[in-house]
């Protein structure tokens, strides 16, 4: 815990890039029920939207940060890692079809919860190749136990 403990307030590290590609966005669509023309209909998209083309829906963009932020840190000796919510989320910027996004996680805080538990606040950062905006910041939560 100590050497973790030196994170909070620290930048923790980014991920690789991740394509968010038409397949994905139209999987998901179908996953969720959302078939707004601006993530699914490509055609209309580029005649209509205000983007130029289709984007991402943004839950979709939010749904990365667990695979997005497993490949920034591993702690050793934690047996479990829960999922605990988020406290805050906004969508900044849309993600164009095709962008390239990746996340750049901070350690905000660490709260002892007993029987080696602990709870992460993280600030995670959805970049978007070449943006000047990022795509989504979360506050995220997460149950770790050793």
């Amino acid at each position: 815990m100590e050497a973790l403990e030196a994170f909070v307030g620290q930048e923790v590290g980014v991920s690789d890039w991740l394509t968010i590609d038409q397949e994905r966005i139209n999987t998901f669509a179908d996953a969720t029920e959302d078939h707004q023309w601006i993530h699914v209909d490509v055609e209309r998209a580029k005649r209509e939207s205000p983007f130029g083309g289709p984007i991402a829906h943004g839950f979709l963009t939010l749904s990365l940060l667990p695979q997005l932020t497993s490949q920034i840190k591993r702690i050793e000796g934690v047996t479990t890692t829960v999922n605990y919510g988020l406290d805050k989320v906004r969508f900044i910027a849309p993600v164009p079809v095709d962008a390239r996004v990746r996340a750049r996680q901070k350690l905000e805080a660490i709260e002892p919860r007993g029987d080696n538990r602990y709870m992460l606040r993280n600030t995670v950062t959805i970049e978007i190749e070449g943006g000047d905006k990022p795509a989504c910041i979360a506050e995220s939560l997460s149950l770790i136990v050793f």
